[in-house]
């Protein structure tokens, strides 16, 4: 096993390509270093290393070292990634900083390369992620910096707002990251109806697990300001939480709704369901389950009755089929997460994840509290998805086109957002930086940084 203090490596000015780098790497021969990793002075001959795409090549092959247990060429990788990545550097360092510390991470958690596990305890303090917990106030300005959940929101309350057009119950079951912050710009718009505001019952799916962003009250606490707010805004509501975990794919949820509605049989007329979804039907796992073969294939459950070749996806979108929503919204991020290959979601990851880097230097200046704030919930996500597997893993993100026909499977049909929603999108975008942008796709919305893809929203009818 090889000790961090034992040869430099050999002298990088004469690398020229990536490939010669690798090559170089694989010898294998011992190096040393004049002071420990990771705390040695950058050296202008890497600078041939810092474009964003070699950065992800020196990962992709750090990644396999780790994979393969060949802990002396991590280790050589690693060194060339922490100084040609500062974790203080341009958008593309920072990002690849983040990585670099998610796979040290993985070598930490999977056992595997103990030199490098080592190297994370010695180092756990700067490797350690502390992500921020919000106030109400701070989670709110937080989420208006950028358009990233504003977007989602905008699509959907306008597209909620038509659909519960002269109904005088609204139950809106929210399943969101963001904690209702969506909630109280839709009071707002409703408490301005022609007709006078419904009634508004909101449901809201808390998360067990500690997610960022993550807020500093109770759900409990959350929904008496909520109930306070709507009432200043002349809209009687009615505030429930009901507790979930990514693991149980929402059962609790629909179970819940389930006896909400055979409580109201025969009296539901005047009552629109809206299901809005954002950007947390992701963390329900996405692999072919085994069910219980002593389900009772008679019952009304689709969690109980699915064939054992079910997903819990696929499960938890047929049972929101069952109740017969007036209005289902999803919105997420439109990457895909979901591989099984270590290097594949890397790939996946880096290539989308350098847009909120790239992002924050356009709003947030450099040392800020929002951008300590901003960034470390970005490495969560990279840890998560990069260090972590099984149950843990729970950031398995799926691109538009494999939602699209998960919904369209479990018996909905689309419908395109209407000229008010593409309105209100375009307006709202125009407070921030130059780079969004918004595109159209069949009846979906897409927000683009750059051209590239960022989040999209779509809404569905049962069909």
């Amino acid at each position: 096993m090889m000790r961090f203090n034992e040869t430099p490596p050999p002298p990088l000015h004469q690398i020229t390509s990536l490939s010669n780098l690798t090559s170089t790497m694989n010898n294998k021969a011992q190096i040393q270093r004049a002071s420990p990793w990771p705390g040695f002075p950058t050296s202008k001959s890497l600078g041939i290393f810092g474009d964003a795409n070699c950065m992800e090549q020196l990962l992709v092959h750090c990644a396999n070292a780790i994979e393969s247990n060949d802990a002396t060429l991590a280790q050589q990788i690693l060194w060339v990634l922490n100084n040609i990545a500062p974790p203080d550097g341009d958008s593309n360092q920072r990002l690849a900083s983040g990585f670099l510390r998610a796979l040290i991470a993985r070598a930490a958690h999977s056992g595997t390369c103990k030199a490098l596990t080592a190297m994370a305890d010695a180092h756990a303090s700067t490797l350690a992620i502390d992500t921020h917990k919000f106030t109400v106030i701070e989670l709110a300005s937080f989420v208006d910096l950028t358009p990233w959940h504003r977007f989602g929101f905008t699509a959907a309350n306008a597209a909620i707002l038509e659909a519960v057009d002269g109904f005088s119950i609204v139950h809106i079951v929210d399943m969101s990251s963001t904690h209702c912050m969506q909630i109280p710009t839709l009071i707002d718009s409703i408490a301005k109806r022609p007709d006078g505001p419904p009634l508004l019952k909101l449901t809201v799916a808390g998360f067990t697990e500690d997610v960022p962003p993550t807020l500093d009250l109770s759900y409990e606490e959350l929904g008496a300001k909520l109930v306070s707010f709507a009432r200043s805004r002349n809209v009687v509501m009615e505030f429930r939480v009901i507790p979930w975990s990514s693991s149980n794919g929402f059962c609790t949820l629909i179970d819940h709704l389930r006896v909400q509605q055979h409580l109201m049989y025969g009296e539901s007329q005047g009552e629109a369901l809206i299901i809005n979804c954002h950007m947390m039907l992701h963390y329900i796992p996405e692999e072919t389950l085994t069910m219980n073969s002593n389900a009772n294939p008679s019952t009304s459950n689709p969690f109980e009755s699915s064939s054992p070749n079910s997903s819990l996806r696929t499960m938890f979108l047929k049972a929101l089929r069952s109740l017969d929503p007036t209005l289902v919204i999803l919105v997420d991020e439109d990457t895909d997460f979901t591989s099984n290959n270590l290097v594949c979601r890397l790939r996946s990851a880096f290539n989308y994840l350098w847009i909120p880097y790239d992002t924050i230097d356009t709003f947030l200046p450099k040392g800020s509290k929002q951008r300590q704030w901003y960034e470390a919930d970005i490495c969560w996500k990279i840890e998560n998805v990069i260090a972590h597997e099984g149950a843990q893993r729970v950031e398995r993100l799926e691109p538009k086109s494999q939602w699209v026909q998960r919904m369209r499977n479990a018996g909905f049909r689309g419908i395109p957002f209407g000229e008010e929603a593409v309105s209100e999108v375009k307006s709202m975008l125009d407070e921030h930086a130059a780079g969004w942008g918004l595109k159209k796709e069949d009846d979906d919305l897409v927000l683009t940084w750059k051209g590239h893809n960022v989040v999209f929203a779509t809404a569905w009818i049962p069909s």
